[in-house]
């Protein structure tokens, strides 16, 4: 049986429920329409600060952030379009923006759309017009998120997307990964690394871009909270980002269609032509060992 209710705490949270799998995922459309909890039985998918969450001010660190027109950072946040420079801050707008609510069902599914559209606000800093909608369906033990980016402009639209789902663990020596790829850029030392499937995770940080991915899909397995989980990706996701900060309780595993800059190189950089559409579905599927 699915379910959709709202409660009203800071923000409106929309809270989708899959009571056969004793699931249930939240949505806070208004703080960049995020997903900031995933349970499934007892268990807490997602990590989420509650402390930045709540300060307007600060972009939130967990749940699902939405990455949209960038992934990543630009060189001093700037680029240039038609001879003019524009400041874009890292990841994008699309994280700190409040989102419209435009369906909700529970037919098969629990499922909730959103969408975000150009304004003022966002043509100062990208001067493009966009309409974006994310549908979040909740069924059983998989989440998943599905996009349509529309170009409302005259001209061709460049941009990335991506998604940055923080996942919570408790004890990262019992983490084992899945990552399709054999090195990846190391954004801290600015260097391409051999990967072979493991990671020092004394380390302070890890930043880990895997690019030009082999495979639609990555995966994650705790051994100490016996947990699965599998993150699958359209082809348009050339990219696989890992994250990881020594002392937090959290591992990122991030799809991304372009890598950090592209809107500066164009690597693996969308053009969307005026009046088209680009789908994309990201799958999160969770299984108890």
């Amino acid at each position: 049986m699915f379910a959709i209710a709202t409660q009203q705490e800071q923000y409106k949270t929309y809270v989708l429920s899959d009571e056969t799998a004793q699931a249930q995922v939240e949505v806070v459309p208004e703080r960049g329409g995020i997903v900031t909890r995933w349970k499934l039985q007892e268990h807490d998918i997602l990590y989420l600060d509650a402390a930045r969450f709540t300060n307007p001010e600060l972009t939130v660190r967990g749940g699902i952030p939405i990455l949209f027109p960038i992934c990543g950072n630009l060189p001093d946040n700037t680029y240039t379009h038609n001879g003019q420079t524009y400041t874009l801050k890292q990841h994008g707008f699309a994280r700190d923006l409040p989102w419209e609510v435009v369906e909700q069902g529970t037919q098969d599914s629990a499922h909730l759309s959103l969408q975000l559209t150009s304004n003022e606000q966002t043509r100062a800093v990208y001067p493009f017009d966009f309409l974006v909608n994310f549908t979040y369906k909740l069924q059983g033990n998989s989440l998943e998120i599905h996009q349509r980016f529309t170009n409302r402009s005259s001209e061709p639209m460049p941009f990335s997307t991506g998604l940055h789902p923080y996942f919570e663990v408790t004890d990262k020596s019992q983490l084992t990964l899945d990552i399709p790829g054999t090195e990846f850029y190391n954004q801290r030392s600015q260097s391409v690394d051999a990967y072979s499937g493991k990671f020092d995770f004394e380390q302070d940080e890890i930043d880990a871009a895997f690019r030009n991915v082999t495979r639609q899909s990555a995966s994650a397995t705790d051994l100490s909270r016996k947990l699965h989980l599998t993150v699958e990706y359209d082809s348009v996701y050339s990219t696989v980002v890992f994250w990881t900060v020594k002392g937090k309780d959290f591992y990122c595993l991030e799809p991304w269609t372009a890598p950090r800059n592209a809107l500066n190189t164009g690597e693996h950089l969308t053009h969307l032509e005026p009046g088209a559409t680009l789908e994309a579905i990201v799958k999160l599927s969770v299984t108890v060992l």
